[in-house]
């Protein structure tokens, strides 16, 4: 939590942070603004009043608006790339990675910050660097979930990237929809539902061992 302290004018002033420490501050206020007001309506102004900062401070770290979109951007992206590959890497059961994945997906929408507008709801679908990093983020993901299916379907990996960049697909598509709905099915119960649909067509690639043991 932020420290204020108070000039001799009386006017409340955030106390100084070491560098890193008030970028982390002013990247947590300034989602606050966007989740609140997306991206065309939030203002360097409203990111400054609830970071308590003034407006020299907060562009002694961030050269403008969209830098500091793009720097919550890779954060909360960075985060989820994290999760998910947690959620791939928790088990050597197939269905149960796609199960661990998906809740990953779902979590991450269900959080109280409401991240996930960054990348559903923000405004900036056209932005070119947004695109580019929202299309990195899918890449690796993708890329991701294609080792774990060459690996043990011994499918190549670029028939193996194909069906990453499905499952990906589908599961962004599944959760955008879930975070518009005004009156939504429980998150466990549609993440299940959208693991039982990913299994019925990833479980069509069985490992090499079990292929093998089926034709013996």
């Amino acid at each position: 939590m932020t420290e204020n302290i108070r000039d001799p004018a009386g006017v409340v002033r955030a106390k100084r942070l070491p560098r890193e420490q008030r970028r982390r501050q002013l990247l947590d206020c300034s989602l606050q603004v966007f989740v609140a007001k997306g991206y065309h309506g939030a203002s360097m102004d409203d990111i400054a009043e609830i970071a308590q900062v003034s407006k020299p401070v907060l562009y002694q770290h961030f050269p403008g608006k969209h830098e500091l979109f793009l720097g919550l951007l890779d954060t909360h992206l960075g985060q989820l790339e994290h999760e998910l590959t947690q959620a791939l890497a928790m088990s050597a059961d197939n269905k149960d990675r796609v199960q661990a994945t998906m809740s990953a997906f779902y979590e991450f929408i269900s959080r109280k910050d409401e991240a996930y507008r960054l990348v559903f709801t923000s405004g900036m679908d056209n932005d070119e660097e947004v695109e580019d990093r929202l299309e990195r983020f899918h890449d690796d993901m993708a890329t991701a979930i294609a080792e774990v299916i060459a690996d043990d379907t011994g499918q190549p990996m670029a028939e193996a990237t194909m069906l990453g960049h499905g499952l990906i697909g589908m599961a962004l598509s599944a959760a955008r929809h879930w975070s518009r709905l005004s009156e939504r099915p429980d998150r466990e119960v549609s993440s299940q539902l959208t693991a039982r649909l990913a299994w019925r067509g990833i479980s069509g690639f069985p490992k090499e061992s079990e292929s093998t043991e089926s034709t013996r």
